[in-house]
């Protein structure tokens, strides 16, 4: 009788508590299941930073007076290397090829898809330089502009409006002296 009281022992917390033993069981299997996610996430943090020191030398060309690009990894849920504010690249599904996405006004982008970093960095690469291109545009066509809107802004107008701005001082400073002698001819009589 005592074997078979022992036997029945361990068995009792499990028949009495059944939530309690497969609440146990699901926390270890989180637990292990989290650990995958960890590694699986280090992985590709470790693919993005060699990606990342790849393209060491394609930024080190751009010039220093160039602030459009912004890279570095961010550390997620998705781990992501970012090349500006609306660049970056991510690991696929099976996180080990790499896709390099954009950001649009009319969604998301795949600009490149690649298993092989130098794939990337010549991606990356003709990224940046469309981007200068673009920059040094815009900064033509500024240049082109600007003569007219210094001609508009010292013209007539602009003069009108400094003077506009002296009167209406002057106005009410008199305004002013005005309010303050009659509040003294009232305090005076009182």
């Amino acid at each position: 009788m005592l074997g078979q009281d022992k036997k029945a022992e361990p068995d009792a917390p499990e028949t009495q508590e059944p939530l309690k033993h497969a609440m146990r069981e699901a926390r270890i299997e989180a637990a292990e299941r989290s650990a995958v996610v960890v590694e699986l996430r280090d992985a590709e943090l470790a693919r993005l930073e060699l990606l990342n020191d790849a393209l060491d030398s394609v930024f080190e060309e751009i010039p220093s007076t160039v602030d459009l690009f912004d890279r570095g990894i961010s550390r997620g849920d998705v781990p992501r290397l970012w090349i500006d504010a609306i660049a970056r690249i991510e690991m696929g599904r099976d996180k080990r090829q790499y896709r390099f996405l954009q950001d649009t006004r009319y969604g998301r982008k795949v600009l490149a898809e690649s298993h092989e970093i130098f794939d990337l960095k010549e991606a990356v690469t003709h990224y940046i330089a469309r981007r200068l291109v673009e920059r040094e545009q815009s900064l033509a066509d500024d240049t082109a502009r600007g003569p007219l809107m210094v001609r508009y802004i010292g013209g007539w107008r602009g003069a009108y409006q400094g003077w506009s701005s002296v009167l209406i001082f002057v106005l009410g400073a008199f305004v002013g002296i005005a309010v303050l002698f009659l509040l003294a001819l009232l305090t005076s009589h009182s």
